[in-house]
């Protein structure tokens, strides 16, 4: 197996406070145990302009970030569970996972690699979905907590995670690093490293639902939302792309001037009703680019999402039907968050046309994706 060369990991203490570079700090405390008795270690990254990221080594999870309003006050705008048990819920509708191996969507369970045809979990009707029954999202990573010199006036926490051969029908024994990153420029940023031994298909994405009011405000429909997209991909009711890349001039897809999400929301179809497509992102793939725009005038939070992946999914978590208890006892119904899954195309192992997701031995997968806040 390959290794990362320079990048060996270390345990970290639980209860441990370690000073990040310049002024933004790292602490880390326990955070209880994962159903099959490991630690996990919930660890909390801040800086001086009142934004707070809390991560956590379970699923390499996003379990919260805090971001101040235009008056200053600092409020949470993702949704989540105050403790970990809810993370191990049925409901849990994958709040701020990382999703792997594959993100999104694979037809029938299978795809074919070099000529052989693997055979993964139907965990969504007859497809698969998000890496299976225990996919990335359900798995103790292992965690570094980093004072980084290459991104000056940052620290963050890097995630570590081997999956073995054959885990969940997926080929090759893969080492993944997730790693988040807050800086004082109020950017929240996320890097995906990972390499293989044998050829393997790859595509992993954050699956953080968010809010910029705040969980308890209310839905996202005013959000005001721009995507730098020309092209989008049909789905059908299983969504499973079925017509190519198209426009999305003159359809309820067009966000390439400002939008709110709840506009026309009820024409995007689906059962639910509610967005879950994959929008093409303009401009060069592995190239960092304008992906998305969120605002949203009650709190006057501004959201920029830059990426280097080729797409990004959003949904208007159309499933979510109140069995999901977020903070402070908030029932998530439809439309209550929003999600800007930057990644590959659903189904792309299937489909030779969209950009390749198969990831060979010598080969290093990389991907950046950068949240960044501000006010208006």
């Amino acid at each position: 197996m390959q290794s990362f060369s320079g990048m060996a990991l270390c345990a970290v203490a639980a209860a441990a406070c370690l000073a990040g570079e310049g002024t933004v700090t790292i602490k880390s405390e326990p955070f209880g145990k994962s159903p099959d008795g490991k630690e996990v270690t919930l660890f909390t990254i801040e800086n001086t302009h009142g934004m707070k990221a809390r991560v956590m080594n379970y699923g390499a999870t996003l379990v919260s970030l805090d971001v101040p309003d235009k008056d200053g006050k600092s409020s949470d705008v993702t949704l989540g569970y105050d403790k970990l048990d809810g993370y191990f819920t049925k409901t849990n509708p994958f709040f701020g996972a990382t999703a792997g191996r594959y993100g999104n969507r694979i037809a029938k369970g299978q795809f074919t690699l070099d000529g052989k045809t693997y055979e993964l979990a139907k965990n969504n009707g007859v497809n698969h979905l998000h890496g299976g029954i225990k996919g990335f999202d359900k798995v103790v990573w292992t965690a570094t907590a980093l004072p980084v010199t290459n991104k000056p006036g940052s620290a963050g926490v890097r995630f570590e995670y081997i999956s073995p051969d054959g885990e969940e029908g997926y080929p090759g024994t893969l080492m993944a690093h997730v790693s988040y990153y807050l800086d004082e420029d109020n950017e929240l940023s996320i890097d995906y490293v990972a390499m293989t031994d044998k050829p393997t298909v790859l595509n992993l994405t954050n699956h953080t639902y968010w809010n910029l009011s705040g969980g308890a405000a209310g839905n996202i429909l005013d959000h005001e939302l721009t995507l730098h997209a020309d092209k989008y991909i049909p789905v059908d009711l299983g969504g499973i792309p079925n017509n190519g890349l198209q426009p999305v001039t003159g359809t309820p897809f067009d966000f390439t001037t400002p939008h709110t999400i709840g506009e026309r929301i009820q024409q995007a179809g689906g059962e639910p009703v509610g967005y879950d497509h994959t929008f093409v992102l303009n401009g060069d793939a592995k190239i960092m680019k304008p992906c998305a725009t969120v605002y949203d005038k009650k709190s006057g939070r501004m959201m920029e999402v830059r990426t280097t992946e080729p797409g990004v999914q959003f949904y208007t978590g159309n499933f979510m039907d109140g069995k999901a208890i977020s903070r402070g006892g908030v029932k998530c119904m439809k439309h209550q968050g929003f999600c800007l899954e930057t990644q590959h195309f659903p189904d792309s192992p299937n489909h030779p046309e969209f950009p390749t997701a198969v990831l060979r031995p010598g080969e290093t997968y990389r991907q950046t994706t950068v949240h960044k806040f501000s006010v208006k």
